[in-house]
């Protein structure tokens, strides 16, 4: 069993088809599967079974899938480690939910650029069941996802501190309203984003049901439908307050316990940490003490901008 070997493995697990595997490595789908049956006689046991759309791990490729993964991973930090200088440069692939990218990070970003312009910087959205997924994957080298995390393999740093508010049209004035009339619409981004989850917990608490979910990849399509008095939404204040101009909106306050939300910045536990990495962390923190613990002022009804 050579490291190759697990290499091919992997890549054909994540792309769960051989011909996937193949364009992925740049190489031949018969050294694909030659390099799988050859891994599979070392052992002594399938770890794919096949399919019509691909392929799928048997149960002992996902006994050695976490093993492989290591085994990459180790590589990788080794060959990092090696050839790393202590000037931050080269690849730095981060990734980053819709809602902290336009509120929080497009002036750090700038900065960055500005003082590392020999890193090269990939920022990737997602939701947060996803991008920690790419991160624990080692697709990404970190990335700001909805708090809390708990996971032996990664490490979670605080990051932001956001209150949440429901957002509804300009003619809404609270929650009551939904109440009696027993349901609502809701907007919300796909699946995997926390705050959709987040949203539809608050709901059922009051005895809201959702009565359609309507996924947009979008925050402006999102904005744009609660404007239009089409049902509710659950953002950041802060980020619906940025959009004000552009959108008619009634933001309607939440407890203390349900509107708190930490943003957290997560990277995979006991890996080597390159310097571009390390200078991003610095220079796009913020500090723990640098973020707000709460807004000072939140606004529990905004129509017109400036309001």
């Amino acid at each position: 069993m050579q490291s190759t070997d697990l290499e091919f493995f992997l890549t054909v697990s994540r792309e769960a088809s051989i011909g996937g595997a193949a364009a992925r490595l740049n190489t031949a789908q018969s050294n694909v599967t030659n390099r799988i049956k050859k891994l599979e006689a070392d052992l002594g046991v399938i770890l794919f079974s096949r399919h019509s759309r691909g392929v799928k791990l048997t149960a002992a490729g996902e006994r050695l899938l976490p093993f492989a993964a290591e085994v990459g991973r180790l590589l990788q930090d080794a060959r990092s480690a090696v050839t790393a200088t202590d000037a931050p440069r080269g690849p730095l692939q981060i990734g980053t939910m819709e809602t902290t990218m336009a509120l929080r990070l497009r002036e750090r970003l700038v900065n960055f650029a500005g003082l590392y312009p020999d890193v090269d910087l990939t920022l990737r959205t997602g939701t947060t069941a996803e991008l920690t997924e790419q991160v624990l994957q080692q697709e990404l080298e970190g990335a700001y996802v909805c708090g809390p995390v708990a996971h032996p393999r990664l490490v979670a740093r605080r990051a932001f501190q956001e209150t949440l508010a429901v957002v509804a049209g300009p003619d809404v004035t609270s929650l009551e309203g939904f109440t009696d009339r027993g349901h609502a619409n809701i907007f919300v981004f796909r699946r995997g984003c926390s705050y959709r989850q987040r949203l539809e917990v608050l709901l059922a608490r009051r005895g809201i049901a959702v009565a359609r979910m309507l996924e947009y990849g979008s925050l402006d399509a999102i904005l744009a439908c609660v404007s239009a008095g089409m049902g509710l939404t659950l953002l950041p204040t802060d980020l619906v307050e940025a959009h004000a101009r552009d959108h008619r909106l009634s933001l309607l306050p939440l407890p203390e316990e349900e509107a708190n939300v930490e943003t957290v910045f997560i990277r995979r536990a006991q890996v080597y940490v390159s310097p571009a990495l390390t200078a991003f962390l610095e220079v796009a923190g913020p500090p723990v003490a640098a973020a707000r613990d709460a807004r000072e002022a939140p606004l529990s009804h905004m129509q017109e901008a400036g309001e």
